[in-house]
């Protein structure tokens, strides 16, 4: 219970497909979690009852005040009107992609001068922005899971230009079950998006390492 304590609160905005398998896992490594949805917290209480045994279903404001990192876990194609202020001074972990035939398509994500954690952060000017977890399916999340030191231990890429935020959400990343491969800006982030070299792909973390660095780093001054 006291490392419990220890731990960072996670809140988890978003009860689709994807919040309640994080919210599954990150308790099972020992978080505290909530979980928030649009509107009344009793419209996700079964939700979170039955998917993510363990997380408090809250209304957003009240999840986000006591956490200390946010998974972006909405659909994408919400994004554009979700409230900057409700995540204003937080850490965001921006788990989002942008699949056009799913979303339709976004104005807000089609400068593609900039990989979409990017347009998130301008978004959001006021919250310090981390993308991961977008590069793996939501149904991978649980069952790829393994002990640290695993031979098969799986890699996750966590992207950030902010290195203590991003060393943060690294941590929780080995903790659920993952190596955590770290790059240093948001830019490099895109390497983590739908036609990157790692997208969907289970490597170990050498050879994770070795595919991100194969590419061409994307230069954050010059998009």
């Amino acid at each position: 219970m006291t490392e419990e304590l220890s731990l960072p609160r996670i809140a988890v905005l978003g009860a689709g497909h994807v919040g309640p398998v994080v919210a599954r896992v990150a308790i099972a490594a020992g978080y505290r979690v909530a979980v928030a949805a649009s509107g009344d917290p009793e419209r996700i209480a079964l939700i979170t009852q039955v998917l993510a045994p363990g997380a408090e279903p809250r209304r957003a404001a009240d999840a986000v005040a006591d956490a200390d990192i946010v998974m972006l876990a909405i659909p994408l194609h919400r994004f554009p009107a979700f409230d900057p202020a409700l995540v204003a001074g937080r850490l965001v972990v921006d788990m989002m992609n942008y699949w056009p035939p799913t979303d339709g398509v976004q104005e807000m994500f089609e400068d593609r001068r900039y990989g979409s954690s990017e347009i998130v952060a301008r978004r959001l000017p006021r919250s310090t922005i981390v993308k991961t977890l977008n590069h793996t399916g939501y149904h991978e999340l649980e069952s790829e899971r393994r002990p640290a030191g695993s031979p098969d231990r799986r890699a996750l890429g966590v992207a950030s230009d902010d290195r203590g935020a991003r060393d943060l959400v690294a941590d929780v990343v080995e903790r659920i079950g993952y190596d955590a491969v770290r790059l240093d800006s948001l830019a490099a982030g895109r390497l983590l998006e739908p036609g990157g070299p790692v997208f969907g792909a289970s490597l170990r973390r050498v050879e994770f390492a070795q595919a991100v660095r194969a590419e061409p780093a994307p230069d954050p001054t010059s998009p």
